[in-house]
């Protein structure tokens, strides 16, 4: 298996609160709703908590603001991850996915990548 990793900042105009609403509440049933002719294997978000947890932990390593959230996306192989671009339902689902995600995610500053996962402690 391979896992897209999506490090998210909001946009601007959102709240941390509101952009992490709206990814869990909005985003998350649509990514949901076209799994299957995405083949996405799992899809995790992982919400950042607690700003004074994350102020300490920041200051104390000297880190950037930390991201607003990271999504991780599981597909079984890397053709997995591409066949949708090439069906008209892929396609169509591929493109609600990316106009929902302008709505609140800043991709200028959220980096993208897909990764191989080495488990050290199960």
């Amino acid at each position: 298996m391979i896992k897209m990793i999506y490090c998210l900042r909001r946009q601007p105009h959102l709240s941390r609160a509101q952009f992490q609403d709206y990814w869990l509440n909005q985003h998350g049933p649509l990514v949901a709703g076209h799994a299957e002719v995405l083949r996405i294997r799992r899809y995790v978000q992982v919400h950042t908590s607690g700003d004074a947890i994350n102020d300490a932990l920041a200051e104390r390593r000297g880190s950037p603001e930390p991201y607003d959230g990271v999504a991780e996306i599981w597909f079984d192989s890397v053709a997995d991850l591409g066949a949708p671009a090439g069906t008209p339902e892929g396609k169509a689902a591929m493109r609600a996915v990316r106009e929902d995600e302008a709505k609140f995610i800043d991709a200028a500053r959220s980096p993208v990548w897909v990764s191989t996962e080495h488990t050290l402690v199960e």
